[in-house]
């Protein structure tokens, strides 16, 4: 029997298991947000949820749209890619609930 990891989990687990990625994606999929409210909600320092939100956008999960309002706004959302963690996630605060202590 072949014990191996598949390579496309591998790679899933590896993009989940970037400090703070996780959360950024959990916060973004109650809708798109303003990096400001982002960084607040979770306590990230901007240089890093920056580089983390643009690490997602790349990858095709979070996307960017800047309003072009003054000052300028910027919000950021999930993707369908992105959306697709919802039940993912349901689980894992499910079993959160049930496991942990808070």
């Amino acid at each position: 029997m072949d014990k191996s990891i598949c390579p496309g989990f591998e790679q899933a687990m590896g993009l989940l298991s970037q400090r703070w990625t996780g959360l950024i994606i959990y916060q973004l999929l109650s809708g798109p947000q303003r990096f400001c409210n982002i960084e607040t909600a979770i306590g990230i320092s901007g240089k890093v949820l920056s580089d983390r939100l643009k690490d997602l956008e790349n990858e095709g999960i979070v996307k960017r749209v800047i309003y072009p309002e003054t000052p300028v706004r910027i919000e950021y959302s999930l993707t369908d890619k992105g959306l697709a963690f919802k039940p993912i996630f349901s689980e894992i605060e499910k079993w959160s609930q049930h496991w942990l202590k808070a």
